[in-house]
């Protein structure tokens, strides 16, 4: 079945709600990460599609990651509690709860306001192109697993 499509204006703004909903002291139902450090670890994926600040992976990993992992995180399938997580993901520190909320939601935002077509055959950091579909899943599969993860 079909995921929700984050590109629709409906979508997007549901998307906020919820995380909007979100309060410093909200708590996870399963993992460690804290509320921030949820919203700077999603907020990673858009970096990855906006700015220039991670490292592209190598040849080698670029092969591993598109043999091995892209058809889980471009899939229509959830994600599992307590899944593997990438290098680049993994947040130590401390993060300031509004700011990463509020970059999280300008991210939604100007992804929506693109559009699918823009996304449709854009190159992936990690993945290559990725058609208009497998942007869409990637991007809400991953916004909803943790906004459920702290139940919103």
């Amino acid at each position: 079945m079909p995921l929700p499509n984050i590109f629709t204006k409906e979508i997007s703004d549901s998307i906020v709600k919820r995380i909007e909903s979100l309060t410093p002291a909200t708590q996870p139902k399963w993992g460690k990460m804290s509320v921030a450090q949820m919203l700077a670890h999603c907020n990673v994926t858009y970096e990855m599609i906006y700015d220039n600040i991670h490292p592209a992976p190598n040849a080698v990993m670029k092969f591993i990651l598109k043999a091995f992992v892209k058809s889980k995180v471009t899939g229509e399938t959830p994600y599992a509690h307590n899944s593997k997580t990438a290098p680049h993901f993994i947040i130590k520190d401390i993060k300031d709860f509004n700011a990463e909320k509020q970059r999280l939601i300008n991210y939604i935002t100007k992804t929506q306001q693109l559009g699918e077509n823009y996304f449709d055959g854009k190159r992936s950091h990690s993945f290559g192109k990725l058609t208009k579909t497998e942007w869409n899943n990637m991007l809400y599969k991953h916004l909803d697993h943790h906004l459920t993860q702290f139940g919103v």
